[in-house]
This record gives C-alpha cells, structure tokens and sequence, in this order.
C-alpha cells in the first residue's frame, strides 16, 4: 500500500475541473510512487478550484496555468511538506522527474489533450 500518483490525458471534454469521472479513454503519461509533497501541492489545487471531497481517488484537472505555478513552485522547493500514513517521504530529488512531466503535459495540451492528475493511497 501507498501513494501512487498518476497524470493522465483525454480527448474527452470535461465539464468541470474537479469531482468528475475518469473518461475510460484516458492514457497515463506520468506516474509517481510516494511523492507527498507534490500530492500536497494537486490537493491545494484540488481544493482551489472548488474541490470538496477527501482528496483521494478524486481527479483534478491542470491547465496551462496550473503547469506555469506547479512549475515554480518546483524550481524554487516550495511544493507543501505533506504527510499521510500511507504516504512515504519526498527525499528531495524528485525536481528533474517533475519537470519532465511539467513538459509532457505542456506538450499534451498543446496537442489538444485534457491533462488529469489522479492519485490513490
């Protein structure tokens, strides 16, 4: 058992920015095993953008914007320090994989894609 984190894309249009359901076409581009800090970080988004639910299993979707924050927030280390039972610990050299991910889902979207992220613990 753990975290694991998932960014995901679609050709679905979907109507609402939280709280929605998966569309079955969605492809994974980017996983994360135990990355707390940026889990944090997508539940502050979740939350943001008028989520209500406990933030687990709950998608969110991140636009072009939400890229160019998340983005700085990595650059400068300040992704929220997070815990959970399940968890684990973000050690520190999580930045490079970040910032690929931040590039795929920039060029997803740029392709056309809805860009989710999803995660379960």
């Amino acid at each position: 058992m753990g975290l694991d984190q998932y960014a995901l894309i679609t050709t679905e249009t979907i109507d609402h920015e939280v709280d929605f359901k998966i569309p079955e076409n969605a492809c994974e581009i980017h996983y994360w095993r135990k990355h707390p800090n940026l889990h944090g970080w997508m539940q502050d988004l979740y939350y943001d953008k008028g989520g209500t639910k406990e933030f687990n299993c709950t998608p969110v979707v991140l636009n072009g914007d939400d890229l160019d924050r998340l983005e700085a927030a990595i650059k400068a280390n300040e992704l929220p320090d997070t815990c959970g039972f399940f968890f684990g610990t973000t050690v520190g050299d999580e930045k490079e994989d970040d910032l690929k991910f931040i590039e795929k889902a920039r060029q997803a979207i740029a392709d056309g894609y809805t860009v989710l992220y999803d995660s379960w613990w």
